[in-house]
């Protein structure tokens, strides 16, 4: 008895698989569904335990998100053998989101990339992208709530840092070894111990995470950041070794690199200030002061919202106001001298311009003469131009050599 019954089972379950099979290939020669859709049929149909167990695992993942069970009808045939149309079949298209992409987090493009990715661009397109594109990266970490503090790095900046006295350090962290710290580190060390700041011992990778993959030297100091100065001090300046006083004027210098570059040969020079635009120019950041070898530490750096307004007040003082251009640049109004050839004969601002597209018309229109170094051979189209940290050295050179022998 038992024997008959198990073989009218499974008699049942061989006309079952049959009738599904015969439906299925009714759907395939109308060819009106596309294939997920009939993985669809076969698992909800009345094979539904033979096509769980051998189908859904090879050809409906998890991760796939077209749950086809909760979303398709029981009653995908009708009496007569044909598909409802009113089973719901899901979409086999992927949402589109109407969001831009993100770009990737870590992605690096350097400052040069950014520059010639700009070159497309009017002079006022480009600075509303780089309101928005461009910003500095900077070892920054928060501590005590919300205030943020400075990364500084360097065996150099680390020291005059701790020795100017114009942050407020809060520790020191310097890389653990085996053996004796090398003397530069020591000297940082025991700087840090005479004002009481706490040092703590860290591995190379942490340091590195620190500082952002910088070259740290085995030493970071973390302290509160430093910025411009916006008010006049009062104390009288003095000049540094010549009759006229002469102040740099920087105008959207956007490279960290440039900027620290310019301010170790302006304290190296010997010039009076240095003035910097806020609002489009590069922050002081531990990579400037890196890139200075530490002259940041102990060098004012002025910041002013509007530098025309700067420029004017010095000319109605009496002061020349001395531009920059390239050596091909056709300008007008303002002659356009060698750099040779000009001789500094009363205080005087020297504009140096940024990356890309130097002084802005604003000011060149304030310039009482403009400078320019010129090449000593034919230039190819491509390379036409000093990098700005390069022709301010060469220029502050020839300006106060000329006023020396003046």
């Amino acid at each position: 008895m038992r024997r008959e019954f198990w073989s009218l089972a499974s008699g049942i379950s061989q006309l079952k698989m049959w009738r599904a099979a015969c439906r299925c290939s009714c759907v395939i020669r109308n060819n009106r569904y596309p294939p997920v859709e009939l993985l669809g049929v076969l698992y909800c149909g009345e094979t539904q335990y033979a096509s769980y167990h051998s189908t859904k695992p090879l050809l409906l993942p998890k991760d796939t998100g077209l749950k086809l069970v909760e979303r398709l009808r029981c009653n995908l045939f009708t009496s007569s053998g044909k598909l409802s149309r009113t089973a719901g079949f899901p979409s086999t298209k992927r949402p589109q989101s109407k969001e831009p992409p993100a770009s990737y987090p870590g992605r690096k493009v350097s400052s040069e990339l950014q520059k010639l990715s700009l070159e497309d661009f009017t002079e006022a397109e480009a600075q509303k992208l780089n309101k928005g594109t461009q910003k500095v990266r900077t070892a920054q970490v928060k501590v005590r709530g919300a205030k943020v503090h400075d990364m500084v790095f360097g065996v150099a900046p680390c020291l005059l840092a701790l020795t100017q006295a114009r942050r407020t350090p809060s520790r020191l962290f310097v890389k653990s070894s085996e053996g004796h710290p090398r003397e530069a580190v020591q000297r940082v060390c025991e700087e840090a111990l005479r004002h009481g700041v706490p040092i703590q011992r860290v591995s190379k990778r942490e340091l590195d995470k620190m500082t952002g993959g910088m070259v740290h030297q085995g030493v970071c100091l973390q302290a509160s950041p430093l910025g411009f100065l916006t008010k006049e001090k009062s104390t009288r300046p003095q000049h540094g070794g010549h009759p006229h006083p002469l102040w740099l004027v920087l105008d959207g210098v956007q490279d960290p690199m440039n900027l620290g570059s310019i301010l170790r040969t302006a304290y190296f020079l010997g010039v009076d200030r240095v003035a910097s635009s806020i609002r489009n120019s590069c922050p002081l950041t531990p990579v400037v002061s890196k890139a200075s070898s530490g002259v940041m530490e102990l060098m004012d750096v002025y910041g002013y919202s509007n530098l025309a307004d700067v420029v004017k007040m010095k000319l109605e003082q009496g002061w020349q106001v001395v531009g920059t251009v390239g050596s091909e640049e056709a300008v007008s109004g303002a002659s356009v001298v060698s750099c040779s050839e000009y001789r500094m004969s009363k205080p005087t601002l020297l504009l140096m311009g940024g990356e890309g597209f130097g002084l802005s018309p604003e000011l060149r229109q304030l310039c009482d003469i403009l400078l320019t170094v010129p090449p000593r051979r034919d230039l190819h189209p491509a390379v036409d131009s000093l990098n700005v940290s390069v022709a301010t050295g060469i220029l502050l050179h020839s300006i106060l050599s000329s006023c020396r022998a003046g």
